[in-house]
C-alpha cells in the first residue's frame, strides 16, 4: 500500500494531498483564465466532474508512483491552488507543475510551493532530475523556473502544441566527514 502524501510547510503555505472535499477549489483552478490559456481546457465544469478528476489525477498519481501534486493552501487559511509532480507519457522523468487562483498569483506563492516540492524531491525522493513544461508565452512561469535553477532544454511537441521544456538536476549533497 502506498503511504499517504506528506504534509509540507513553508513560512506561509501548507501543501498536503488532495481530498474529495477539495473539488470546489480545483474546479475554480481548472477554470481560471490563466489555466485555460496556459495549460488546457479540461472540460471540467461541475464539482462532481472535479471530484472524478481528482480521483483519476492527483489521487491516482500518488497511489501509482508514490509522488504527485499537492493541494496548496495558506497556513490556517484557504486553498489557493495545486503544485507538485506529474507523470506524463511524453516525458522520461516527473515534471513539476504549479497553478494558483489568480488572486494569489504574483505574490511568490508559486515559487514558495515549488521550492517546497523540490526540497521534497531532493531530500526524500532523491530524484536525480525533474522537468517542467511551460507554454511559450507564459513568461512568469519561465522566470520562476529559472529562479528555481531549472535550465531550458528547448521546445518539444506534446500533442499539437509546441511547449518549452525545462529541467533541473538534483544538487550534489556534500559528504559528511
Amino acid at each position: 500500500m502506498t503511504p499517504a502524501p506528506p504534509i509540507l510547510t513553508t513560512t506561509r503555505l501548507e501543501l498536503r494531498g488532495f481530498r474529495l472535499d477539495d473539488a470546489e477549489l480545483m474546479l475554480a483552478v481548472w477554470n481560471t483564465p490563466e489555466f485555460l490559456r496556459f495549460v488546457a481546457d479540461r472540460g471540467i465544469r461541475t464539482e462532481a466532474a472535479a471530484r472524478d478528476a481528482l480521483i483519476a489525477g492527483p489521487i491516482a498519481t500518488w497511489q501509482e508512483f508514490g509522488y504527485g501534486p499537492f493541494r496548496v493552501g495558506l497556513i490556517d487559511g484557504p486553498g489557493i491552488g495545486i503544485c507538485g509532480l506529474f507523470r506524463r507519457a511524453e516525458l522520461a522523468v516527473p515534471d513539476l507543475g504549479v497553478a494558483l487562483l489568480p488572486e494569489y498569483s504574483g505574490q511568490g506563492y508559486g515559487g514558495e510551493a515549488a521550492g517546497a516540492v523540490l526540497r521534497y524531491c531532493d531530500e526524500v525522493l532523491a530524484l536525480p532530475r525533474v522537468q517542467a513544461i511551460v507554454a511559450p508565452d507564459n513568461v512568469a512561469s519561465c522566470a520562476m523556473l529559472r529562479r528555481l535553477d531549472f535550465i531550458s532544454d528547448g521546445d518539444i511537441e506534446i500533442g499539437d502544441a509546441s511547449i518549452k521544456l525545462f529541467s533541473r538536476t538534483r544538487p550534489e549533497v556534500p559528504a559528511m566527514n
